[in-house]
């Protein structure tokens, strides 16, 4: 390996079968390897579940706050993962680098444990992104938090701005290309509209879709723009079928990807080819990622999931709003609007209003040309000017 900038030399990436934790990880990964020519592998980890899950991340867990490799070897067999620590203690070793030089980083709660686990006992750095369950972030050398979860200043910390991704790290000119060969299109304006899903707190049905892309769809046609959609993992089928009859009926859509079907990520792509980038409310990393990629993001508002849990979230943005809670304690619906604030406050995202739909471009259709706003970029900074302290 060539000599380079302080930092890690070795990069593992732990995988947990998640595609947004994976994109995070894999993201500041790839920034690693471009900043100081870190070389990077990818490992899988084991897929706890049932009692053993319970009592591996919601109790044995607690003892690897405590610094001592013999605890994370402990917690290693009980997870039956000696063979992943006897593996990776192999790759160090052909690496032909230091222990101290290799950094494990990992994104969510399933990972967290196996990545603070394997530093300890190879000797080697650890750094999670988003903030672990029952861990916490203090055990790790570095933390990568969204600034949405109000994490307590700390050395060890840095809060960003939505999720990290891989936008920016070599990947959107090449899916741009491969999207214009399978999807192509003469049009000047080219849009994209980024669909997100049900969960706990957003509810996508298929009426939304009737009235939303129905709009959307007209507007297009106006101004002569093709339309570029995915939905995603979390959309719901009967939304979906709404959307394939709409589209079915629209010429001007030039390329429908449905998530729940197709294991395809056409994002980059979409994000290279297209001047105007829509994007509904309830994907923090669609956001996150078409603002990596130098657009105003035009936010669509979705419904709002009904039920005890929404009575909840609402009266703590009261107590909050009237100072009897700290914003610490806002969750659900009234964190994610904070988040979203924030992007709309510096200038990378937009309401979008459909009773005004503006049919003339920004002075800025894009932003950041340069890719000034980067958070995988900016965390793999972070961990580099660190590495040594």
């Amino acid at each position: 390996m060539s000599g380079r900038f302080s930092g890690p030399k070795v990069v593992f990436v732990l995988k947990d079968g998640i595609r947004g934790h994976e994109n995070q990880s894999a993201g500041v990964a790839r920034w690693l390897k471009r900043l100081v020519g870190a070389d990077v592998f990818d490992i899988e980890i084991p897929r706890l579940s049932g009692l053993q899950r319970f009592v591996l991340y919601k109790i044995q867990a607690r003892k690897l706050i405590k610094d001592s490799p013999e605890i994370s070897f402990d917690w290693l067999g009980k997870a039956e993962a000696l063979s992943l620590h006897g593996s990776v203690t192999r790759m160090i070793d052909s690496s032909g680098v230091r222990n101290d030089e290799v950094l494990f980083l990992s994104a969510g709660s399933a990972g967290a444990p196996f990545c603070l686990s394997l530093a300890r006992a190879t000797g080697g750095k650890c750094a999670c992104l988003m903030t672990p369950s029952v861990l916490g972030t203090t055990p790790f050398d570095f933390a990568i938090v969204p600034e949405h979860d109000f994490p307590e200043p700390s050395p060890n910390l840095l809060a960003t701005l939505g999720a990290p991704n891989m936008i920016g790290a070599g990947l959107s000119e090449t899916e741009e290309r491969s999207l214009a060969s399978r999807f192509p299109s003469k049009a000047e304006k080219k849009w994209s509209i980024l669909i997100g899903g049900d969960d706990a707190n957003y509810s996508i049905p298929p009426e939304w879709a009737e009235n939303v892309l129905k709009r959307l769809f007209e507007t297009a046609e106006k101004t002569g723009a093709d339309v570029f959609i995915t939905t995603s993992r979390r959309t719901l089928p009967a939304t979906e079928e709404k959307i394939a009859e709409m589209v079915r009926r629209s010429p001007h859509v030039r390329m429908l990807v449905l998530g729940t079907r197709d294991p395809w990520n056409p994002v980059p792509g979409m994000l290279g080819a297209c001047e105007r980038i829509f994007c509904t409310e309830d994907s923090v990393s669609m956001i996150s990622e078409a603002a990596t990629g130098g657009h105003v993001v035009r936010i669509l508002r979705v419904g709002r999931q009904e039920g005890a849990r929404k009575v909840l979230q609402d009266l703590t943005a009261k107590m909050v709003g009237k100072k009897w809670l700290s914003p610490q304690r806002l969750w659900g619906i009234p964190r994610f609007d904070l988040m979203i604030g924030s992007f709309y406050s510096r200038g990378l995202a937009m309401e979008y209003d459909l009773e005004g739909i503006d049919e003339k471009p920004l002075a800025r259709e894009k932003i950041n040309e340069d890719l000034s706003f980067n958070e995988a970029r900016r965390a793999a900074k972070w961990i580099i000017q660190g590495w040594d302290l």
